[in-house]
């Protein structure tokens, strides 16, 4: 019998440390990825099935190597991963088997999914027909088209280049992608899982949406207009010529990049600041709560527990409706933890991790 290959890789979770909503308007961010991740053990068939277990949440899907994969679900994940590679010239004649397992809380705003598809695509290339292992940011942008461009959904590109480059970066994408690694003596986080579910497509388009109206609607008026290079004091200028909630929202987006400015000029200090990081955190959540109002009650009180406890800042992390927050825990973690739990959320104790790495190669003989 012909011999094949098999391997496992992992990929992180991440939390957005600055310049939540930002990304998909084309102002910069600041992810980390974490120490919680999905694994993937793959195998080679000799046949064209592709098995893939999913027992952490009891799912198996069967697919063919060699067929046409038209998508029969939400968020087909799997298939357009396949897909996509197929569109930059990949091929697949031999099936696999990969089971998926991981501790990223799932739909809560740790990037999930995206570890999901970076973990599966550099399980798939590296197992085609090309037997190629792609760079970290080559199967970051490959993980955007698979999640966001083969469904038309509206979200940015953090989320993929964050798991599969890790560690801490600064994005930017305007006028063109920029990948800064961001060098910082990070230390100790407290995830807090609130267990409350949220629907990140309807969240990200009720404010990427009325955000992206009112930059169209101050273009028409005024051709400098630019939501990249507009400060929080100049904002007050539209103030006649758009709702209160429409100013609030200009407000608060050019209020998060600054605060986003701010937080790289920290990072470029020679003496990290863990204090001032911490603060600046906490004023991010402040305008996530009071002006883009994704935050939740449970949510306020987990952090407000977490600062009680010793945290140095909080805010909540993704999207927002639900899901996770997470403390800036350099002291006491252990106590922050409690405090979380003792609001009702799930507590992490996370670290800054790595990307999206090939843990085992070997062949076998089927």
């Amino acid at each position: 019998m012909n011999s094949g290959k098999a391997l496992t890789v992992s990929t992180p979770g991440r939390i957005c440390l600055f310049g939540e909503h930002q990304d998909y308007l084309g102002l910069p961010v600041i992810p980390c990825a974490i120490s919680l991740r999905i694994r993937a053990m793959a195998r080679q068939r000799e046949d064209d099935t592709i098995q893939i277990n999913l027992p952490d949440i009891k799912q198996k899907h069967t697919l063919k190597s060699t067929a046409t994969l038209p998508y029969t679900r939400q968020r087909d994940y799997f298939k357009s991963s396949i897909n996509v590679l197929r569109k930059h010239g990949f091929s697949f004649s031999r099936g696999l088997e990969c089971t998926f397992t991981g501790n990223i809380p799932i739909n809560s705003g740790t990037s999930s999914s995206s570890a999901l598809i970076v973990t599966w695509l550099n399980v798939l290339t590296q197992l085609s027909d090309q037997n190629r292992e792609l760079s970290r940011e080559t199967l970051g942008r490959y993980a955007h088209e698979a999640e966001i461009v083969e469904f038309d959904e509206p979200g940015g590109m953090m989320d993929h280049y964050a798991t599969a480059i890790g560690n801490c970066m600064h994005l930017e994408f305007e006028p063109c992608i920029k990948i800064e690694p961001v060098e910082a003596p990070l230390k100790t986080f407290v995830l807090g899982d609130s267990l409350e579910p949220k629907d990140t497509t309807s969240i990200l388009a009720r404010v990427k949406n009325q955000v992206l109206a009112i930059v169209e609607k101050l273009k028409k008026r005024h051709a400098a207009f630019s939501i990249q290079s507009l400060q929080p004091i100049h904002a007050e200028n539209y103030k006649s010529e758009l709702s209160a909630e429409q100013f609030e929202l200009l407000a608060a987006t050019a209020g998060n990049h600054q605060i986003t400015k701010q937080a790289l000029d920290i990072f470029k200090q020679t003496d990290f600041d863990h204090l001032t990081f911490g603060r600046l955190l906490t004023e991010h959540q402040q305008v996530l709560r009071e002006a883009l109002r994704i935050s939740t009650p449970k949510i306020d009180r987990m952090i407000e527990a977490a600062l009680c406890a010793g945290a140095y800042g909080a805010k909540i992390n993704g999207s927002g409706g639900g899901g996770c927050m997470f403390a800036y825990a350099p002291e006491a973690p252990e106590a922050i933890k409690k405090a979380i739990e003792n609001a009702g959320g799930r507590a992490f104790i996370i670290t800054m991790d790595h990307g999206t790495t090939t843990e085992k190669r070997e062949n076998f003989t089927p």
